[in-house]
């Protein structure tokens, strides 16, 4: 069976990129990671796809004129790479419909909380946290789901819990939920890229 070719985008630290390129070299995921798309420059999880001589490309939001032209990027380098499988691994930039359209069924993003609380427009890193220890929620989680229109409503492929204890502050509860992001993103690739 041929290895999936998986496009990896990121804003970011990275540490699900690492998560994910360490399941690849352990044989655990029948994927190849051809390319990391960064919407910043500087961003860590560069550095760490650089170390595992995976390509790397920035298309840096503060030199595109435009959200419109950012995507049009993104096609470009996804459909010039031949990816198979993207996913959206920290990555805060919102795909326009034009690239949701182009990879129905073929783009996936991990999000902190177990979809579809805390989730949506304006939703994502410490906010996610935060909005639910004000919320007062008792169990918090991670969610991987296919990308499809429209904010963090896509199909959900896996989730997982994490107890929100009464002492956490956004650090500690997304500290604890990404432990479980490293293993549900992964865990989904795998599903994926065996066809199950």
């Amino acid at each position: 069976m041929s290895k999936v070719k998986i496009a990896v985008l990121i804003s970011g630290n990275g540490s699900n990129l690492q998560a994910l390129i360490d399941s690849i070299e352990g044989g655990y995921i029948n994927g190849e990671i051809i390319v990391v798309i960064s919407d910043r420059r500087g961003a860590y999880g560069l550095e760490r796809a650089e170390k595992h001589g995976i390509m790397t490309v920035v298309l840096d939001k503060k030199e595109y004129g435009s959200n419109e032209d950012l995507n049009k990027g993104i096609q470009y380098v996804l459909r010039s790479m031949n990816a198979e499988l993207i996913v959206l691994a920290g990555f805060l930039t919102i795909l326009s419909s034009n690239v949701v359209k182009a990879f129905e069924g073929k783009i996936i993003n991990v999000h902190p909380s177990l979809i579809p609380a805390f989730c949506g427009a304006g939703l994502y890193g410490q906010r996610v946290h935060k909005a639910a220890i004000e919320y007062g929620v008792k169990v918090s989680g991670a969610t991987v789901h296919f990308v499809d229109e429209g904010t963090d409503t896509g199909k959900i492929i896996l989730q997982e819990a994490v107890p929100v204890m009464e002492n956490d502050t956004p650090e500690t509860l997304a500290a604890r939920v990404l432990e479980v992001e490293h293993r549900i993103l992964p865990e989904a690739v795998r599903r994926i890229t065996q066809g199950s």
